[in-house]
């Protein structure tokens, strides 16, 4: 990779969490679109998982006594062995393979977040065990599976800051799975190590300029605009994984 490459990922980084702050997701779903063309497909999700935890610890810290700790709790205990199901199963996939797992998980996360939307308060706790295993074994294997969480969490009852705090918690837990899946799988060599902590701390100022934006722009265009971006390019990477461009 030249300068370059590495000057535009930190851009798009900015960019990706800027966007994440403000919708409460999105760097998963959009760095895909900037890193598959540069590292290849297979690559992606590991370095993701870890510049996620970047992100993931400072919401920690920032948000910390909104934390439903029960809802983690029940959250992790089926969400993790998923994890590392998916995970595991995403490093014997080769450059193809992934470019078409991750287009197609781009598509169609984007309906699926509309779909968790309309489920708010309505979702028991046993439902809620169920959906966590989805969350990780969606997780382990593609990028872009905190829709699932923050809808579910949103259909569990849980609002505003609690929210962004216990999806953190999760998160953070299930991208430590992650990541040791990967390196001893072999999905994390140390070039993709360069990458990934060049996008975590690329993202770090971008939160903060996320807050600024927060009041400023209406998140309901946010939203369509990025929905379109991301079935765009999910609909490039699967092409490009079946051959046809």
């Amino acid at each position: 990779m030249s300068f370059g490459d590495y000057a535009l990922i930190v851009v798009c980084a900015m960019g990706a969490s800027v966007v994440g702050g403000i919708a409460g997701y999105g760097t998963g779903l959009l760095m895909p679109l900037v890193l598959v063309p540069l590292v290849g497909a297979e690559a992606v999700v590991p370095i993701l998982a870890v510049a996620a935890i970047f992100t993931n610890v400072s919401r920690i810290i920032a948000f910390r006594e909104h934390i439903d700790w029960p809802r983690v709790w029940r959250v992790l205990v089926v969400a993790l062995p998923a994890t590392f199901i998916g995970a595991a199963a995403y490093t014997w996939l080769n450059g193809p393979g992934a470019a078409i797992l991750i287009g197609s998980a781009l598509i169609l996360l984007v309906p699926a977040r509309y779909l968790l939307k309309r489920l708010q308060g309505e979702m028991s706790p046993r439902a809620a065990l169920g959906a966590g295993g989805v969350f990780g074994l969606v997780s382990g294997a593609v990028p872009g599976a905190g829709i699932i969480l923050i809808s579910m969490l949103m259909a569990l009852g849980l609002k505003g800051p609690a929210i962004i705090a216990t999806d953190a918690a999760i998160s953070f837990v299930v991208g430590l799975v992650k990541i040791a899946t990967y390196q001893s799988f072999g999905g994390l060599p140390a070039s993709s190590w360069t990458v990934a902590l060049l996008i975590g701390a690329a993202g770090v100022p971008g939160a903060f300029l996320a807050k600024w934006l927060t009041q400023r722009l209406s998140l309901g265009v946010h939203q369509r605009i990025m929905d379109a971006t991301v079935i765009l390019g999910g609909s490039v990477l699967l092409l490009r994984g079946l051959g046809w461009l």
